[in-house]
C-alpha cells in the first residue's frame, strides 16, 4: 500500500533546535496549563520526550546498547492519571539480561502558587518477572493530582546490541517537543523502515569515535617493573536525530482500528550487517529467504519440529479410522487442541520445549504449533510452519527476523489448495483462525530454506444472519421469534464470549441491551466447530412501536436498527480494519394488527462501494398479513484504505439513514 504522508507534516511538525528541558525542573506555565493548546480533548500531555540511544565499549566485554529516557508529562484531568504509572521492560536471554538503572523522577503540584516537589522513592517502583524471558519494573508516581507535572529519566543497559528498539513518533496523548538520537558505530548497518502514517525524516550526521584500550608488560628479574600501554581506534558514528514539535495524538478510540500499534508513526531499526576491524561481514536477515533460513535452523524452532518420539504411539492411536489428508489434519489439530492448552504467550520459537509441552499439557504459541506441524509431518502430510506477526504486532515491512511474533501450521493438498490451523484456539477450526493471527499475510517456511507469504484471511465471509416473525397487536405490544446464525470467525468469536456464560447471564444482557423481554433461549452448535452457532429464542415489546396521532410507527430493523454512525471523524489516515470479510443479513416478517393498513414504507435501496469493496441492500414490501423486510450489508476485504474513508463514511450514513426510515400503519 502506498504510504500517505498527509499535512500533519506541514500543520504539525516544526524542525528545530531542540529546546532544553532541565531534569527536575519544571516552569509555572507548565503548572498552571489547564489543557492543551490544540487539543482540548486531551486529558493529558508529553511536555518532552527524550530518547538517546547509542553504543558504549567496555574493554574485556565489547559493546553495550544503552538507551537514555527523559519524559515530562502533563496531567490534565482524572482520566490522565494512569499517566503516572510506567512500565519498563527488560529482556533477558540466560545469563545476558537488560538493566534499568539510574531511575529517578518527581511529581510536580501547584499548591497555592508555590512549587510543591514530591521526590520518586525506591519503595515507589519495583520489579517483575513476567516470563522466562521478560522482567517489567513498574513505577507509580506518588502524589499525582488533576493539573501534575510528572518528570521521569532513567537508563536501560543492554547486552542485546542488534536490538535497537523501535523509534515512536506517535503516542495516544499528544507530544510538544520530541527529541530522539539514535547513535551507531560504523561497525553496525542498520536498514531503517518507516511505519504507520505519521513520519518525521531524520537529520543524519557524522562523528568521530574513538575506543582505548589499556594493557601492561612486567620486566625485571629481580625488581618487577610494570609498564602501561594505550593504544586506540577511532571509527565512525552514524547519527540520526528526530526532532518534532506538536504531534497530535494518535486516535485510538476510532472504530475499527484492531492494532493502534501498526499505524502509529515510527521507525523500525533492523540490524543488516556487522563488519568489525580485520573480520569479514556478518549478515544477518537481507532477503526473506535468509530470515527464513535463520528461524527455521534455529534450536528453538526447526530442531522442535524434528522430534517426534514424544508423541509417537499417541499419533498411531489417534489415526486408526483417520484414511484421507483432511481427515488425518482434523483429527490431529483436534487432538493437539485437547492436549496442550495456550498460556497465552506469543513467541516464533519454544520456551520450555515441545516435549515439555506436551508433557505438561501447556505452552505457548510456539510450542503449541510446533507440535501440531511436527504431527501433520509424521502422518506423511505436506505440512510446514508459517510465521505471523499477531494483528496487535506491527506489519513486517522488509526482511526481518523480529517482525514476526507467531506461528501457525500450514497443510498443503494434493488438490493445489492447503489448510491453515491454530491449535492455540479451542473454537478454532481449518482456514478458521482467531482474530490474533489475522494480519495481512504469513510467510510460509520449510526445511529446505524455501518460503512464501501465504494469505490468512479466508475468502470466506464471516456472517451474520437473523431471521425474524414477529406480530403486533392494536395496543403496540409486539411479539415474535428470533433466529441468529452466525458463521467463520463470527462463530468462533461467539463461542468464546458465550460458552462460559449460563443461559440466565446471556438472557439478561440481551434484555438489557435490546430493551426486550426473552423467553425460551436456546443455543445450539456451541462445541460442534463444524456448524454455524445459532441462538433462538421468543420476545414480546412495548418499545419497538411509537404512536402519534393514531399513527403507528415502526423500524424495520426493530430492536437491531443502527441508530448512528460509527466513522464520525472527518478524515482517517489509516485502514478500517474489519479483521475478516463479512456480512449480515436481516429477513424479518411484520405481522400487523387487524384494522391497521399499510400507510408507506420506506423505498427500496442498493448502494455499493467501489472495486467491489461491500454493498447494501435494502428492501420492504407488502406480504399478506404486513411487511416483509430484507437487508444486506457486506464487505468483501478485510482491510480498507483510508483513501476511501469518505465514501465509507458516505456509505454508512445513507445505509443508517434508509433503516432508520418508518414504517407507517393507520387504521383502516
Amino acid at each position: 500500500m502506498k504510504k500517505i504522508i498527509t499535512s500533519l507534516m506541514i500543520l504539525f511538525t516544526c524542525y528545530v533546535n531542540a529546546q532544553e528541558f532541565k531534569f527536575g525542573k519544571v516552569s509555572k506555565e507548565e503548572l498552571e496549563e489547564k489543557m492543551h493548546p490544540t487539543d482540548s480533548s486531551a486529558n493529558a500531555a508529553y511536555i518532552y520526550k527524550y530518547r538517546k540511544t547509542f553504543y558504549s565499549y567496555t574493554q574485556g566485554q565489547g559493546f553495550n546498547l544503552i538507551t537514555e529516557i527523559h519524559q515530562r508529562i502533563k496531567i490534565y484531568n482524572k482520566d490522565g492519571l494512569d499517566r503516572a504509572n510506567f512500565e519498563i521492560g527488560l529482556y533477558r536471554n540466560n545469563s545476558n539480561k537488560e538493566k534499568a538503572t539510574n531511575i529517578k523522577g518527581y511529581t510536580f503540584n501547584n499548591l497555592d502558587g508555590k512549587v510543591e516537589k514530591t521526590k520518586l522513592k525506591k519503595e515507589h517502583y519495583f520489579r517483575e518477572e513476567t516470563s522466562k524471558n521478560t522482567n517489567i519494573v513498574k513505577i507509580a508516581f506518588p502524589n499525582v493530582k488533576e493539573g501534575s507535572v510528572i518528570d521521569l529519566k532513567y537508563t536501560i543497559s543492554s547486552p542485546f546490541v542488534s536490538n535497537i528498539d523501535e523509534v515512536q513518533f506517535q503516542h495516544t496523548i499528544p507530544i510538544k517537543n520530541l527529541d530522539i538520537t539514535i547513535e551507531a558505530p560504523e561497525y553496525f548497518y542498520f536498514k531503517k523502515a518507516s511505519k504507520g502514517y505519521f513520519s518525521i525524516p531524520p537529520v543524519s550526521s557524522k562523528k568521530r569515535g574513538q575506543i582505548t584500550f589499556s594493557s601492561k608488560t612486567r620486566s625485571g628479574k629481580y625488581v618487577t617493573n610494570t609498564t602501561f600501554h594505550k593504544s586506540s581506534i577511532d571509527y565512525t558514528k552514524n547519527i540520526d536525530k528526530y526532532l518534532a514539535k506538536n504531534i497530535p495524538a494518535f486516535p485510538d478510540s476510532e472504530p475499527y482500528l484492531v492494532s493502534p500499534r501498526t499505524y502509529k508513526g515510527g521507525i523500525k531499526y533492523e540490524l543488516s550487517y556487522t563488519k568489525f576491524p580485520n573480520s569479514t561481514p556478518k549478515y544477518y536477515a537481507t532477503t526473506w529467504e535468509d530470515v527464513s533460513k535463520q528461524i527455521y535452523k534455529s534450536t528453538n524452532f526447526g530442531k522442535e519440529i524434528e522430534k517426534t518420539s514424544y508423541y509417537k504411539d499417541d499419533l498411531t492411536t489417534i489415526l486408526t479410522d483417520a484414511k484421507s489428508d483432511i481427515q488425518k489434519a482434523v483429527t490431529i489439530f483436534e487432538f493437539v487442541k485437547s492436549k496442550i492448552k495456550w498460556n497465552g504467550n506469543y513467541g516464533k520459537y519454544v520456551s520450555e520445549g515441545v516435549k515439555k509441552a506436551y508433557k505438561d499439557g501447556v505452552g505457548n504459541v510456539a510450542e503449541v504449533n510446533l507440535v501440531l506441524t511436527s504431527m501433520l509431518q509424521s502422518a506423511g502430510l505436506k505440512a510446514n510452519p508459517v510465521l505471523v506477526s499477531s494483528i496487535t504486532n506491527s506489519i513486517p515491512l522488509f526482511p526481518t527476523l523480529d517482525g514476526f511474533n507467531y506461528v501457525i501450521a500450514m497443510v498443503e493438498l494434493e488438490s493445489g489448495s492447503y489448510i491453515l490451523l491454530d491449535a492455540t484456539e479451542p473454537y478454532s477450526s481449518p482456514n478458521n483462525l482467531p482474530a490474533r493471527a489475522l494480519n495481512w499475510n504469513g510467510r510460509k517456511i520449510t526445511k529446505e530454506g524455501y518460503s512464501s507469504w501465504v494469505k490468512l484471511t479466508s475468502k470466506q465471509h464471516s456472517s451474520e444472519e437473523h431471521i425474524i416473525k414477529v406480530s403486533l397487536d392494536e395496543e403496540g405490544v409486539m411479539e415474535g421469534f428470533v433466529r441468529k446464525k452466525e458463521q467463520k470467525l463470527n462463530a468462533l468469536l461467539t463461542r468464546k464470549r458465550l460458552n462460559n456464560l449460563d443461559d440466565d447471564k446471556i438472557i439478561s444482557d440481551l434484555e438489557e441491551k435490546h430493551e426486550i423481554e426473552i423467553d425460551n433461549y436456546k443455543l445450539s452448535n456451541k462445541n460442534t466447530l463444524g456448524k454455524p452457532v445459532s441462538q433462538m429464542f421468543k420476545f414480546s415489546s412495548d418499545n419497538l412501536v411509537e404512536e402519534i396521532n393514531g399513527k403507528l410507527y415502526i423500524n424495520p430493523l426493530l430492536f437491531l436498527t443502527r441508530e448512528k454512525n460509527p466513522f464520525k471523524s472527518e478524515k482517517r489516515s489509516f485502514p478500517i480494519d474489519f479483521v475478516s470479510p463479512w456480512k449480515e443479513s436481516y429477513k424479518i416478517s411484520i405481522d400487523i394488527p387487524e384494522g391497521y393498513e399499510i400507510e408507506s414504507l420506506p423505498e427500496q435501496m442498493a448502494i455499493g462501494l467501489p472495486e467491489n469493496l461491500g454493498f447494501f441492500k435494502f428492501q420492504a414490501i407488502k406480504g399478506k398479513k404486513g411487511v416483509q423486510v430484507n437487508s444486506i450489508l457486506q464487505f468483501n476485504s478485510a482491510k480498507i484504505s483510508p483513501i476511501v474513508y469518505q465514501q465509507i463514511k458516505q456509505f454508512y450514513s445513507e445505509m443508517i439513514a434508509k433503516q432508520n426510515e418508518k414504517i407507517v400503519l393507520i387504521k383502516k
